[in-house]
């Protein structure tokens, strides 16, 4: 009975073994994409009113967690019934991350960007105020939404050949990590510049050592959100690139000799570019 009860601890232990390590080459596997979570969502929770930041922050939060709630256990029905179905729905959000990085490098040299609406700067009612931030929130979330996707989808691609309980244990792992370490990030990446001003009013004067960190904190956010934004879309066409090379067989097999990183960057940029140019005559088409 004795035996049979350590037995059973000792598989237990053994599991969670199995678990903790495939949970870090996932976790490695997908921080291009978590790499690009961070970026897009820091824009999305900034231009509020710092009374709103945080609360507009939890509401995206909720709205992660209730992703992950939905697409984990299709990910797993699909997993077990219909495993073709995970590389197809991998290679299409990968056409989705190639065209969202294409277009902005494209937006970058042409010289233009997408109009961004401010709702601290807009003199809007209380009532379009409000109503704009649940836009902006549902904007957030969907985007949420079809990144969870990736990041389900890759870090399940790592442990398919499993047991159907490893995969569970690990992606979930990986999902609920994803969420607790990007908007956490978020939180302190939004709150810079209240934190800079609180130091800067801290003591009398404007020469002591706090109100310099504080002036500091103030003039980084603006470039903090902007190197995000860069590390982001190179991300995205990285992390798209690598996507199709590794699972489209005529992708993986064209120019063995460029650096795998280079090759990434060009698949993602090339079939991003025509994501966008087809976009552009729908457009115009359905106009």
């Amino acid at each position: 009975m004795a035996s049979g009860f350590f037995a059973v601890l000792d598989d237990i232990a053994m599991l969670m073994d199995d678990v903790a390590s495939m949970s870090k080459i996932a976790t490695k596997k997908t921080a291009g994409i978590l790499g690009d979570d961070l970026a897009v969502n820091a824009e999305k929770a900034t231009g509020f009113v710092a009374s709103r930041e945080l609360p507009v922050l939890w509401a995206i939060i909720k709205g992660s967690f209730l992703n992950k709630l939905i697409i984990l256990p299709i990910a797993f029905l699909l997993s077990a019934y219909l495993p073709l179905a995970i590389t197809i729905i991998l290679v299409l959000g990968g056409v989705y991350l190639a065209y969202e990085g294409a277009e902005k490098v494209i937006e970058f040299l042409m010289g233009h960007k997408k109009e961004e609406v401010e709702v601290e700067a807009a003199p809007y009612s209380a009532m379009e105020a409000a109503a704009l931030e649940k836009t902006k929130i549902k904007q957030a979330v969907f985007t949420d939404f079809i990144l969870s996707i990736e990041i389900v989808i890759i870090a399940l691609s790592t442990v398919v050949e499993e047991p159907i309980s490893t995969q569970i244990l690990v992606v979930s792992a990986v999902a609920i990590l994803a969420t607790i370490g990007v908007y956490g990030i978020v939180a302190l990446i939004v709150r810079m510049d209240d934190y800079g001003r609180k130091l800067i009013n801290w003591q009398d004067g404007d020469d002591g050592l706090s109100d310099k960190i504080g002036r500091f904190l103030v003039n980084a956010l603006p470039w903090v959100i902007k190197i995000l934004s860069v590390v982001g879309t190179l991300a995205l066409l990285l992390v798209s690139g690598g996507i199709f090379n590794h699972n489209i067989e005529f992708l993986h097999h064209l120019l063995p000799g460029l650096p795998a990183l280079v090759k990434d960057f060009l698949t993602g940029l090339i079939i991003g570019s025509v994501a966008v140019l087809l976009m552009w005559v729908f457009k115009k088409l359905f106009k």
